[in-house]
């Protein structure tokens, strides 16, 4: 495997936008990318969550619900899923297929809806995240699954801080922590990325920037860069 160095200048010659700039120089200010890579292409992180999913994929059944759209539940549930939901904070529409509602009240929330809950890159962004996790155990039916994926290392999401606030980056050992709680020892708790993937992600650099796909792999659970969580509700 090539050093990170290498593998840094590699990426650098291999991609228009950074001709001329050694991005392993750590006097550098800019990331190539503010935005996590998405004005340039795949971001690095996708690539896990998505992988995750489709590991994860015979579990999307049933009566599903995802947050802020269904691209995921159409995309790894497809014939399996029976209903499709979509959770938002707010919603000018008027649709059975819409909750509107706060993960960190309950109240707000119908119990026992889904089978199934996809819940990506959310928990960072809610301060009481405590409260979220016992919404999101809330929404589920007995014997239902939380899919979860949240942040370890990232930069700043710039949007969602000047919108609502960008809170919190987690360990493997937060989260089972948090989870172990509400939902018992149905808890499975991983980390992906390592230390080339996690620099590389900081600077925004994208899938289709690395020269060797193989640099994903092997997870370091010294740089947890993402984190998944498969959750379940016990039976009454």
């Amino acid at each position: 495997m090539p050093s990170i160095k290498d593998m840094l200048h590699s990426m650098c010659k291999r991609a228009p936008w950074c001709h001329g700039v050694s991005v392993d120089d750590i006097q550098r200010l800019e990331p190539v990318s503010r935005i996590f890579g998405l004005d340039r292409g795949t971001p690095i992180d996708r690539f896990y969550i998505e992988r995750f999913l489709e590991q994860n994929s015979g579990l999307v059944r049933g009566e599903v619900l995802e947050v802020g759209s269904a691209h995921y539940t159409e995309r790894f549930g497809g014939d399996q899923v029976t209903r499709s939901y979509v959770l938002l904070t707010e919603s000018a529409a008027a649709e059975e297929t819409i909750i509107v509602g706060d993960l960190t009240d309950t109240a707000s929330l119908p119990a026992g809806l889904a089978d199934c809950f996809i819940c990506t890159q959310t928990f960072n962004f809610i301060y009481d995240v405590a409260k979220a996790i016992e919404g999101a155990h809330h929404l589920l039916k007995p014997g239902g699954t939380l899919l979860v994926s949240v942040a370890g290392i990232s930069q700043i999401s710039r949007y969602d801080m000047d919108r609502w606030g960008d809170y919190w980056r987690f360990t493997s050992a937060s989260l089972q922590r948090l989870f172990e709680p509400v939902f018992g020892a149905s808890v499975e708790v991983a980390s992906h990325g390592n230390l080339p993937m996690s620099m590389a992600f900081l600077q925004g650099i994208t899938l289709e920037d690395l020269p060797d796909r193989a640099l994903l792999d092997p997870p370091d659970p010294d740089y947890q860069m993402l984190l998944t969580v498969v959750a379940r509700k016990g039976l009454p």
